[in-house]
């Protein structure tokens, strides 16, 4: 079997601003998270960052990509809305989505989900509780039945998303909130996983449970192959089908 083609994205700021999350990530986050699922045999795994030509998203490199991981903090606004809008497009056309933490708020995810993808939050060194609770999903692999992580960044509801398709993790921390932390979408040809962990002061993603989430849910999210959208006898990329706007229709 060919192995999966996951492109790790990563802004690349903190580890380069911050002697502490040096430290923490000497490699980057990026380099992380390749190295983890570097150890995984069903992956082909390169990495990209903001100050690359085109931020490393050009059109070959997407291209091919079966599925993108991103990590983003500081610098969301930083990304050209063209790249924003060719990521989209890619994942309309079947490429995976896989957005990490505070992720949620860069831009091909929220024109992806069509709102403003806000969510509370505060840094405070609380325990985190990942309960799995969907254990028969592809992306709950391997796991326990919940993960707890000693520190971690605070998130809370309301997380301004569109209703998951599928709701696979939810997030208690010691502070009361909670939070829907492994959230599924289709979006096109498309797979969209959100996953909520993975602050840069904290060493997460050297974690062997996250890393095991982090494989699970780049395999879930691979291309399909599946039949691709016709129109007549010629096959037309996905987002580019026209349908009917029926937005002024009055229902009861």
């Amino acid at each position: 079997m060919e192995k999966i083609r996951v492109l790790v994205w990563n802004e690349y700021i903190h580890e380069k601003e911050s002697e502490d999350i040096k430290k923490i990530y000497p490699d980057g986050i990026h380099g992380a998270i390749a190295e983890g699922l570097g150890k995984f045999d069903s992956f082909e795994v390169k990495t990209a960052t903001l100050d690359m030509s085109e931020c490393g998203l050009d059109e070959e490199s997407l291209n091919n990509t079966d599925v993108l991981i991103w990590w983003s903090h500081l610098r969301h606004a930083e990304i050209p809305d063209e790249i924003a809008e060719r990521v989209r497009k890619r994942v309309l056309d079947g490429m995976g989505f896989l957005v990490l933490h505070s992720s949620h708020l860069c831009k091909p995810f929220v024109k992806l989900m069509g709102t403003c993808c806000r969510s509370k939050w505060r840094e405070n060194d609380e325990k985190e509780r990942i309960w799995i609770i969907e254990p028969a999903h592809p992306i709950a692999r391997n796991l326990p039945e919940y993960i707890e992580l000693a520190n971690e960044e605070t998130y809370g509801e309301r997380f301004e998303i569109p209703t998951p398709d599928e709701l696979v993790f939810v997030s208690w921390f010691s502070g009361g909130e909670v939070f829907r932390s492994g959230c599924c979408w289709k979006r096109g040809l498309g797979k969209i996983f959100y996953f909520r962990p993975g602050h840069e002061a904290y060493p997460t993603y050297y974690r062997d449970d996250i890393r095991q989430i982090l494989a699970n849910a780049a395999y879930w999210a691979r291309p399909s192959e599946g039949p691709a959208p016709t129109l007549g006898n010629v096959k037309v990329p996905y987002e580019n089908i026209k349908t009917v706007d029926h937005s002024n229709e009055y229902h009861p």
